[in-house]
């Protein structure tokens, strides 16, 4: 996302604080403290988790095993990074037992959680050690000096899910704190957290096996979104754009990563669900190479190659060793 955009976006969710301030006001004058039926029950929503994105929903739900309502904030199909928040998603979220998200990834949330006790705040981002800088991303290898100053290059890479070991440390952190706040329920909360965090190690074990052996073990994406499964695995990301997929690469970039695809022998060039595949298609039209899916796992839509997280990450997995001609 650029600055410019960074600042339209931080206007507007200044405009929605506001609104949302009236529509909590209006709907305190209708309810009781405690419950909205004068029950003295907290109602649906202050039970509700609400997720900011895909990959925290799925981990609440494993965790909760369905006995807590779980929403999340980015609807099915948009792209996460650029989310909008209306008046409706604040209030939704000021009322929540816990608002679960990760600071950096989208910029809405990380305005609209001024409006949130901290007390029902989870921030994930410390537990999924965001260690990849933007700087450190190759994306960006092909820009000419002038294109590369102007993207926006503060923050971490956010993908962490797409390294099982940090989603499973991600996991951990998210059971400990319902079990925390639901002692009730604790004990189902550890069982379900062990459970999830076991399937994660059986995923870690199954792309390790997997990538390990492969003809090439240069991975070029449509954006750089995969830079800790890449590091996780030992593979060399090259993004055709950079972190955000909203980025636009120049001439420069578009051809240095296609000489790289050619003189690294690169036969696939991977596109991706939510994202333009135009420049994927023309580095693949340019190269002779073929166009093939990677999905970086920010939502789940009917185009999704699969109906949930691990589904999708072993359609990830069929995707690359095809491309990478693994064994």
């Amino acid at each position: 996302m650029s600055p410019s955009a960074a600042r339209n976006l931080r206007s507007g969710v200044g405009a929605l604080l506001a609104a949302t301030a009236l529509v909590l006001t209006s709907a305190a004058c209708g309810t009781v403290p405690g419950g909205g039926s004068g029950s003295g029950s907290p109602s649906a929503s202050e039970q509700a988790v609400v997720t900011s994105f895909y990959p925290l929903q799925f981990a609440v739900e494993q965790i909760t095993g369905g006995a807590v309502p779980v929403t999340v904030l980015t609807k099915p199909g948009a792209e996460p990074h650029d989310l909008e928040l209306a008046p409706q998603d604040i209030a939704r979220m000021s009322k929540a037992r816990l608002v679960v998200y990760a600071d950096g990834f989208q910029p809405a949330v990380d305005e609209a959680i001024a409006e949130v006790q901290p007390s029902s705040l989870l921030d994930v981002a410390d537990a999924a050690d965001l260690s990849l800088t933007l700087a450190e991303e190759s994306g960006h290898a092909g820009e000419s000096a002038q294109e590369h100053s102007a993207h926006d290059h503060a923050g971490s890479d956010p993908h962490f899910w797409l390294d099982p070991q940090r989603f499973a440390a991600v996991a951990e952190v998210i059971g400990a704190r319902l079990a925390k706040d639901d002692p009730a329920h604790a004990a189902a909360y550890v069982r379900n957290t062990s459970s999830f965090v076991s399937k994660l190690t059986a995923l870690d074990g199954q792309l390790r096996a997997g990538l390990t052996a492969c003809r090439s073990r240069v991975l070029v994406t449509s954006h750089a979104a995969f830079g800790y499964l890449a590091q996780r695995y030992g593979l060399q990301q090259q993004g055709i754009t950079g972190i955000s997929p909203d980025a636009e690469p120049g001439g420069a970039g578009l051809k240095q990563i296609s000489d790289l695809v050619r003189s690294q022998g690169v036969t696939t060039i991977y596109q991706e669900t939510l994202v333009e595949p135009h420049f994927a298609q023309t580095v693949a039209g340019s190269t002779g190479a073929s166009v093939a899916t990677l999905d970086p796992l920010e939502g789940i839509t009917t185009a999704s190659a699969g109906s949930d997280y691990f589904e999708v990450m072993h359609s990830n997995l069929h995707a690359l060793q095809k491309g990478l001609g693994c064994s």
